[in-house]
């Protein structure tokens, strides 16, 4: 293939081919491998059901684990605060 076909193939309308290529490759396996993840989360979840824990409440403690210990506790103080004022 001549040289100058070979860069119109590569540089196609001020566009880099073989970068963008790469580029869209490299996102559809990551896509694959967050498709296949998603499938192990949720047999794990199916997994601590059939176990006897309840996965609402997983989800609710891995979603506390995520945050700061000083937001946790903010958070709790306003949920009993609300709740004292609700009469509950």
């Amino acid at each position: 293939m001549p040289k100058e076909q070979e860069d119109r193939e590569r540089d196609v309308g001020g566009v880099a081919a073989d970068r963008l290529r790469s580029i869209v490759e490299r996102i559809e396996r990551l896509e694959e491998e967050r498709k296949a993840i998603g499938s192990d989360v949720k047999d794990i979840y199916a997994e601590s059901k059939s176990a006897g824990f309840e996965p609402k409440v997983i989800r609710q403690i891995i979603a506390l684990r995520k945050k700061e210990p000083a937001e946790v506790e903010e958070q709790e103080t306003l949920l009993d605060l609300y709740r004292r004022a609700l009469g509950m």
